[in-house]
């Protein structure tokens, strides 16, 4: 099974939490990289070619543009053609949101606060802003949290919502800097696996902030859900064959490629009249009623953070047999 992808693209006081560190050491967001996208961007009026953005953006990067660059960023070709294509998205991000972040240090503890007690122990990552190539709102790696602020001015109208989508992300990108990749368990079904590392930070946020993620998604799977688990459930068939057939997650066969795209990395292409990263939302009912089920929901909760047999998670749920029992 060699089906390979890498899977990762406020409610409550500081109290008695963070009172040992230091100013200093508080988390913060970390915006050195945007604020060097932002001097070149301004200096050129926003026409920046590849050579000018390789030189004076990429080359030299601090942390976030280096977690941002593989899977998002990819090169400075990419990110000059982006920049081209919608210069006034980086100018909002520029003037909009840059700022927005940089104003949220409160709630970003908060966020880390709230967190700390689900995951006792762990160190939660660095957050950075950056500038990318406007196909990601934010990505991590173990040590880093890192999030486009272009992509998030560009979802975000109020400051209101641009402010939700930060506090979202603070809590689901950390979760992701928390869970290990276990590739043997994504090949037995990828569906079901990616779902449940997606389902986890969104459960995670939603305790932590008390927002639902993406209330629309929300509602609409909410009211469609009877025939949702069996299309979920032949989806799973469809990728689990894929993988057992040695197909690689960048050549699907077309029939599996539509599979996972009805219900991941579909944002802007979701099919018609359903919402997009449906996965996201199946995945959070299957972690839901596993941790509340589970006889130690805390530690069932980090024990997730490292799945290493997606079947017997969703096997101890009440989404068993809907999500396709015999999908195994």
């Amino acid at each position: 099974m060699s089906l390979k992808i890498c899977v990762f693209a406020l409610s409550v006081s500081l109290g008695a939490s963070l009172p040992a560190l230091a100013q200093e050491d508080a988390p913060h967001v970390q915006s050195v990289d945007a604020h060097r996208f932002a001097a070149l961007f301004d200096a050129h009026d926003g026409a920046l070619d590849a050579a000018l953005l390789q030189a004076e953006y990429l080359d030299g990067a601090g942390r976030g543009v280096e977690v941002f660059t593989p899977s998002r960023i990819q090169n400075a070709d990419n990110l000059a053609r982006a920049v081209a294509e919608d210069p006034e998205a980086y100018r909002r991000g520029i003037e909009v949101c840059l700022p927005i972040a940089e104003s949220m240090n409160a709630e970003l503890q908060e966020t880390y606060a709230a967190m700390q007690p689900l995951f006792p122990g762990r160190d939660l990552p660095e957050i950075h802003v950056v500038f990318g190539a406007g196909n990601s709102g934010g990505t991590a790696a173990s040590d880093a949290l890192v999030l486009g602020l272009e992509v998030i001015c560009r979802v975000g109208v109020e400051e209101a919502d641009i402010r939700s989508i930060f506090r979202f992300f603070f809590a689901h990108e950390a979760v992701h800097a928390l869970q290990t990749q276990n590739m043997d368990a994504f090949a037995r079904d990828p569906l079901l696996y990616m779902s449940l590392l997606e389902g986890q930070a969104d459960y995670v946020s939603l305790r932590v902030t008390g927002q639902v993620p993406t209330q629309s998604r929300h509602d609409w799977a909410v009211e469609n859900e009877d025939w949702l688990w069996p299309e979920f459930a032949q989806d799973r068939r469809i990728l689990k064959a894929a993988a057992e057939a040695g197909a690689s997650y960048g050549n699907l066969p077309p029939e599996a490629a539509t599979a996972l795209t009805r219900w991941h990395a579909n944002a802007g292409r979701a099919p018609d009249g359903w919402p997009y990263e449906l996965g996201y939302w199946m995945g959070r009912q299957i972690v839901a009623d596993y941790v509340t089920r589970a006889d130690d929901p805390d530690q069932a909760l980090i024990e997730l953070l490292n799945i290493t047999d997606p079947v017997r998670v969703l096997s101890q749920t009440r989404y068993y047999d809907q999500a396709g029992a015999d999908a195994q």
